[in-house]
């Protein structure tokens, strides 16, 4: 069974999967708080399915972007467990993970996640993508008038479908400005889902690439400040 863990952002989530179902998936917003609460819900979601750490053969993670120490958070705790278990590890993008569930709509995904300090991560995912290959894409960090100028730029007929953490102030903008080329998805299917995680995982799992626990290293598109988190 696959541990999935992400905390990338203010949203945290951790997901088990055995490759035929999500056996047990769980989303909060933790804020500054992740430390304190993923490893009681790893113990929580096993108990849940009448699963021990025993149970587990492979770890997740989404790798960033994200906050600074939001990525440290779940990346510190699976290689704790990869190194006292000795299990594999497998480091996703966390933009991947955003845009997972909406691909094969036929329409480009833009996946956004908040970065701080007003910047959002984003990064396009082509109306060709599909679930099973779509890496490639390049992520990036602007303020919602840099996403909304993206957005405007995109030459395919259909709108893209925007998913992920915006504000609502940021949805407004969004609206207002680039409403002819974006639609936003609702809230309850814009969430960052841990299942997703794992189904990208189990995929590299399954065909052996997976990561070195010791050269893994979150992806930071900016250097963090003292005040960020």
């Amino acid at each position: 069974m696959l541990l999935a863990l992400d905390t990338a952002t203010r949203q945290a989530g951790l997901a088990l999967y055995d490759g035929e179902a999500v056996r047990a998936e769980v989303t909060w917003i933790s804020g500054v708080h992740h430390t304190e609460w993923v490893a009681p819900a790893i113990e929580e979601a096993l108990k849940r399915i009448r699963a021990t750490a025993a149970d587990l053969t492979a770890v997740a993670v989404t790798i960033g972007p994200g906050s600074f120490t939001g990525l440290r958070v779940a990346l510190s705790l699976a290689k704790g467990i990869v190194a006292a278990r000795e299990l594999p590890l497998l480091g996703i993008p966390t933009l991947d993970v955003t845009a997972y569930p909406h691909l094969e709509g036929g329409r480009a995904v833009c996946a956004v996640l908040q970065a701080g300090r007003g910047r959002l991560a984003y990064a396009f995912y082509g109306p060709e993508a599909t679930r099973a290959a779509f890496e490639g894409t390049v992520p990036a960090i602007a303020d919602v008038w840099g996403v909304i100028a993206a957005v405007n730029a995109r030459t395919e007929p259909e709108p893209s479908l925007v998913v992920g953490e915006l504000t609502p102030a940021e949805q407004r903008y969004l609206v207002k400005n680039a409403g002819e080329r974006s639609h936003i998805a609702p809230p309850a299917l814009a969430v960052r889902r841990p299942g997703a995680l794992a189904e990208l995982a189990w995929r590299r799992f399954q065909a052996g690439d997976v990561d070195d626990p010791q050269a893994l290293e979150p992806l930071y598109l900016h250097l963090p400040s003292s005040g960020q988190r």
